[in-house]
């Protein structure tokens, strides 16, 4: 496999990215969105993240966006302004590569040199859940705990799992 280019993301990746998530959103249930947002809807959201001074980056191969990730913020009250939580999703056709590994630590390692503190991996029930808890686990996080059913999706209760590591 080619090496990948993590590299920040551009509002010219939207389309790519919003296509990634789409699949993710109604094929999955890693992310308990019901709705998969347009291309509009996700610019906004990278703006605000950006906005914010948070990281947002794109994997891509031979010119091709497989796989983004991005941190935002944990929680909106200010004693939360320096814990991020992050976000790591990658094109079905891509997984298994080590794209999200490459993308999480590339991600680890610009919040930490923006001076964040924490980073906090709220990890749904899904068939990669297994393959999150492992990428995680392999770049320092730190299992905190789970709920359990927490959410619903495609007809049935879904759990969380909490992780954090220290940036």
């Amino acid at each position: 496999m080619t090496k990948p280019v993590i590299r920040p993301a551009l509002m010219s990746d939207v389309s790519a990215i919003t296509a990634i998530y789409a699949g993710a959103v109604t094929g999955d249930t890693a992310t308990f969105e019901m709705e998969a947002p347009s291309e509009a809807a996700m610019a906004a959201r990278m703006e605000a993240i950006a906005s914010a001074g948070h990281p947002f980056l794109v994997a891509e191969i031979n010119t091709c966006v497989c796989g983004y990730a991005y941190a935002s913020g944990f929680r909106p009250r200010a004693a939360f302004a320096l814990t991020l939580e992050d976000s790591v999703y990658v094109a079905p056709n891509a997984q298994g590569r080590g794209l999200g590994k490459a993308l999480l630590g590339a991600l680890i390692t610009e919040a930490s040199a923006k001076g964040f503190h924490q980073m906090v991996a709220v990890i749904g029930s899904s068939r990669t859940m297994a393959a999150s808890l492992a990428l995680h686990a392999a770049l320092g996080f730190e299992d905190r705990g789970r709920l359990d059913a927490v959410g619903r999706k495609h007809g049935q209760w879904l759990d969380i799992v909490f992780m954090q590591r220290s940036l």
